[in-house]
């Protein structure tokens, strides 16, 4: 597995395009073999954590493996239905969009800007008006 280019970003149009085959970083247990046991730890508690935590690896390394699976499945049943990604992102927009409009930082906003137009438009009207009598008295 390419794991610096991978996108595990399970929000990811690319999800589910995991390679078949799943791989562990090895671990080295010869090096940890050869230290002594933490203080505190018998031999016995040792090996015990040890079998443990190898449990433990192989589990993560299947449940990856039924995730990409999954996520495979899920993106044949989107691809069946014709769900597209970029359905998906419009949709993410939509509600994005919708999840500001209710925010009250953009509802202040709004009825600021709204203040602002009409006082704008007010002093707008009112210099239209002085340059008309002007332009009135002129003649």
């Amino acid at each position: 597995m390419e794991s610096a280019s991978q996108d595990i970003n399970l929000n990811s149009p690319n999800k589910g395009l995991l390679s078949d085959t799943m791989t562990d970083v090895p671990v080295d247990n010869t090096a940890s073999a050869r230290t002594s046991a933490p203080e505190g730890l018998t031999e016995a508690e040792e090996e015990e954590l040890r079998s443990e935590l190898a449990k433990v690896e192989e589990e993560i390394g299947t449940l990856r493996q039924v995730l990409a699976a999954k996520e495979r499945h899920c993106g044949e049943l989107k691809r069946k239905l014709g769900l597209t990604t970029f359905d998906g992102l419009k949709q993410n927009l939509s509600k994005s969009w919708h999840d500001v409009q209710v925010s009250n930082a953009y509802k202040k906003t709004q009825e600021t800007l709204s203040q602002a137009g009409q006082k704008t438009s007010a002093a707008l009207s009112n210099v239209g008006s002085v340059i008309s009598r002007k332009l009135g008295d002129m003649r």
